[in-house]
């Protein structure tokens, strides 16, 4: 799923593409994308885009008339950007097509399971329904980073990725951000130590900074085509069993429903392994406690 530096990218892209511009035609291509029906999505067309923003993992597009299209890509959705020069998308991945005079912003969706949405609303109070309340890091001090982490008793993993107490964070960078703060996913917030804490808060601005200084040194002056949740330059995310970059030790995951989280036993969790819900229940007494007895 797209998260916090993907969107920034996103929106710094489609500033100079589609901002000022007038959206000509949208074309809903599967229904199913479309989750609102007042407004009607047909009164965005002839007006200009008036402003771009991120809220949580949506990309909102401010529309004249006090209008805003709000997209959510979930896992598998994409933008697209197509010149008139360009070879036009077609197929079952595009969503939805919204036209411009020099070119077309597609939404596309990869796989089965339709999840990304679009919808149009009215007014800043229709808009208020998608806010989910989650701090923004870059915004927070270290106070406010300490309160709202302490706020509920979670995992560091799950607090990270709840859209309630943090914005923008998911699977992926939740796992970059525990690397380098050199804490457990498992970690109870409420067991952290002041000094603990200022480090997960330093490594969480720092994380999602790198990334979006990489990501946008990776797109230049083109547009995001290769949006992904990993990439080999990740110190631990999607690296199961490969080497860790700091310390050499093979990457351990724990899996559950559709994720797994990604870490380094000896520099996260001092050589414990982390129980995985179906192999550790499947091994049972053979299933390794430590990274020094499964390297034996």
């Amino acid at each position: 799923m797209p998260e916090l530096p993907d969107i920034t990218v996103y929106l710094e892209c489609l500033q100079p593409r589609v901002l000022g511009k007038v959206i000509d035609k949208i074309e809903i291509r599967n229904p199913f994308v479309l989750r609102s029906v007042t407004p009607p999505v047909s009164t965005v067309q002839g007006k200009r885009v008036l402003a771009l923003r991120r809220m949580g993992k949506r990309i909102v597009f401010g529309i004249e008339s006090e209008l805003f299209v709000v997209v959510h890509l979930m896992i598998a959705g994409r933008l697209r950007w197509r010149t008139p020069e360009g070879k036009a998308l077609g197929g079952k991945l595009v969503q939805a097509a919204f036209h411009f005079d020099d070119g077309v912003l597609y939404l596309t969706e990869a796989g089965t399971k339709r999840r990304a949405s679009l919808h149009v609303v009215h007014g800043e109070d229709g808009l208020r329904e998608f806010a989910r309340g989650g701090l923004e890091v870059f915004d927070a001090s270290l106070d406010e980073f300490s309160t709202r982490l302490k706020s509920e008793s979670h995992t560091l993993k799950r607090a990270l990725t709840d859209p309630r107490l943090f914005s923008g964070i998911g699977n992926a960078y939740s796992d970059e951000i525990l690397h380098r703060a050199r804490l457990s996913p498992l970690t109870l917030t409420g067991k952290l130590t002041d000094d603990e804490v200022a480090c997960l808060y330093r490594a969480t601005r720092d994380t999602l900074m790198e990334w979006i200084a990489r990501l946008r040194a990776d797109v230049g002056d083109d547009f995001p085509e290769k949006v992904t949740a990993f990439h080999d330059a990740m110190a631990v995310h999607g690296r199961f069993g490969k080497p860790c970059p700091v310390c050499g030790s093979p990457v351990q995951r724990i899996r559950y429903a559709d994720n797994e989280t990604n870490y380094c036993a000896r520099c996260q969790t001092g050589g414990r392994l982390l129980a995985d819900r179906a192999l550790s229940r499947l091994l049972k007494k053979d299933w390794p406690r430590s990274i020094d007895e499964l390297d034996r």
